[in-house]
C-alpha cells in the first residue's frame, strides 16, 4: 500500500501520495493537487520541489555526499578519468576496456569543427567575453550538423551527445585563443582528451608544445569534479529547455548562458577576485576581521548545498597543491590565497559557521596556476559540465512521463480593469 500524507483545506481533505527514492527524502506527490482541489504550491526557487525523476547524480548536503550513478565523487576523481566518467553519466555504468575504446574513439574523432564553423568567431569582438563567445558558437552548431538533430531519433540523440563532449573543448580553445590574439590550434587525435584541451589553448606556432603529466592529470580531475550536480539552475535550465522536444545544441547553449550568471557559475572568479581585492598577506587579518564585522563576504567558503564539507574540495585541494609544486609559481596572490585558507581552517569564528574552503577556492587558485585568466573559468565548468547537461537532457527526453515544463504563480497583480482612452486618463 501506498503511504500518504492528508493535506486540509477547509473542510475538504486531500490524499497526496508519498513517493520514496533509492536514498534521500521522501517526496510529496503534488501533481493532481490543482486539478482536485484549485490550489497550486508556492514554492520560489524551487528549493523544496523535486522536478524530475533521475538516477544520475544524488547529493547528501548534511553529509557531505556527492555520488555519481552510485559511485563517490572522490573515487572517480582519484581513480578514474573524465571520458570514463563521461561514459557512466551518459550510460549508467562504467565502461568495459571494450566499450571504452569505442567511446574514446568516438569522442576522439568528433573533435574537429567544420572548416567554415572557424570563421563563425571573426564575427565577435576581440574583446568579447569567452563566455558570450561560448553561448552563441554552442547554439551555432546547430547550423553545422543538422543531420543529428531529430530528438525521436535514439541514434541521432547519441550523436550529438558525442559531438557536443567532443566539440566543446575546441570550441572553448579556440574562444580563449581568440581572445588572446593567437592563431587556432587543431585537435590531435593521439593526444588524450585533457592534453588536447591543454594543447589547444596554450601551445604556438614558434614552438612545439610538450605535455605536462601533472597538469593534464589535474585538467581531468577539474573536469570530473564539475561533470554534474544534479538539479541546480543550469541543469534545471537544459532540462526545461528541452521538454519543449528542443534539440540538444540549443539546450546546451541555454545552460551556459544560465551558468554564466554569478551566483552559479562565477563562484571561483569571485573568489579569486577577493584574493586581489586583499592584496597581500600582510592585509589578511583586517580583511577576516571585516568579513566577522561583515563589511565583507568571504568567497569561496562554505557552500550552500554541502553544509559540513564540499566532497569536492579535498581532491582539488590536493590537486591544487600539486599543480602549485609542479610549476614553482611564485605568485604573490597564492600566496594570499595559501594565507588565508590557514587562518579559515584555524579560526574558531570560520569553524563554527562551517566556512571551509570550497572547491571555487582551489579550482580559481589552480587555473590561475595553469595559466588561465579568470574570464576563462566559467568556460571551463561549462566545457566540464556538459556532459552532466546532455545526460539530464537524454533521461529526461527518455522518461515517458516527459512533459513540457509549465510552472505555476501566485499572482499579485491587478485584477480585470476596462481600457480607457488616452483623453481620458488622469
Amino acid at each position: 500500500m501506498t503511504d500518504k500524507a492528508t493535506l486540509t483545506i477547509g473542510d475538504k481533505n486531500y490524499d497526496l501520495p508519498i513517493l520514496k527514492g533509492s536514498t534521500g527524502p521522501d517526496v510529496l506527490d503534488v501533481r493532481k493537487l490543482y486539478a482536485d482541489s484549485d490550489h497550486f504550491t508556492f514554492d520560489p526557487g524551487f528549493t523544496s520541489t523535486a522536478s524530475c525523476e533521475s538516477k544520475i547524480t544524488y547529493i547528501d548536503g548534511d553529509a557531505g555526499i556527492l555520488l555519481h550513478r552510485g559511485y563517490p565523487i572522490d573515487q572517480l576523481a582519484e581513480k578514474s578519468s573524465f571520458l570514463e566518467v563521461c561514459h557512466l553519466l551518459l550510460n549508467g555504468e562504467l565502461p568495459t576496456a571494450e566499450e571504452f575504446t569505442k567511446f574514446e574513439r568516438n569522442i576522439t574523432y568528433h573533435t574537429m569543427l567544420h572548416a567554415q564553423f572557424d570563421s563563425f568567431f571573426q564575427g565577435f569582438r576581440r574583446d568579447a567575453h569567452p563566455m558570450a563567445v561560448m553561448t552563441g558558437a554552442v547554439g551555432a552548431l546547430s547550423a553545422f550538423y543538422a543531420d543529428s538533430l531529430n530528438v525521436d531519433d535514439p541514434k541521432q540523440r547519441e550523436i550529438s551527445a558525442h559531438r557536443l563532449i567532443a566539440k566543446m573543448p575546441t570550441i572553448a580553445a579556440r574562444a580563449f585563443q581568440y581572445s588572446q590574439g593567437r592563431p587556432f590550434v587543431t585537435p590531435r587525435n593521439e593526444l588524450s582528451y585533457s592534453e588536447n584541451f591543454l594543447r589547444m589553448c596554450f601551445s604556438v606556432p614558434a614552438e612545439d608544445w610538450v605535455p605536462n603529466p601533472v597538469l593534464t592529470r589535474a585538467m581531468d580531475r577539474i573536469f570530473i569534479l564539475h561533470a554534474d550536480h544534479e538539479q541546480n539552475a543550469s541543469t534545471s535550465t537544459v532540462r526545461l529547455a528541452g521538454s519543449s522536444g528542443a534539440h540538444p545544441f540549443a539546450c546546451i547553449a541555454a545552460g551556459i548562458a544560465c551558468l554564466w550568471g554569478p551566483s552559479h557559475g562565477g563562484a571561483n572568479q569571485e573568489a579569486l577576485e577577493m584574493l586581489e581585492e586583499i592584496g597581500s598577506v600582510e592585509n589578511i587579518p583586517a580583511y577576516v576581521q571585516g568579513v566577522k564585522d561583515r563589511k565583507y563576504k568571504l568567497m569561496g567558503f562554505g557552500h550552500r548545498v554541502y553544509k559540513n564539507f564540499d566532497p569536492r574540495a579535498k581532491v582539488m585541494q590536493k590537486t591544487c597543491y600539486e599543480v602549485l609544486e609542479q610549476l614553482g609559481v611564485n605568485d604573490p596572490l597564492l600566496k594570499v590565497a595559501m594565507e588565508l585558507e590557514k587562518v579559515a581552517l584555524s579560526d574558531q569564528y570560520f569553524i563554527d559557521r562551517k566556512l571551509y574552503p570550497n572547491i571555487d577556492f582551489y579550482s580559481g587558485i589552480t587555473l590561475r596556476a595553469m595559466g588561465f585568466p579568470k574570464e576563462m573559468f566559467t568556460v571551463l565548468f561549462a566545457l566540464a559540465r556538459t556532459v552532466g547537461w546532455i545526460s539530464q537532457w537524454k533521461e529526461m527526453f527518455e522518461d515517458p512521463s516527459r512533459k513540457i515544463g509549465r510552472p505555476r504563480q501566485l499572482y499579485t497583480g491587478a485584477t480585470q480593469r476596462d481600457y480607457v482612452t488616452v483623453e481620458k486618463r488622469g
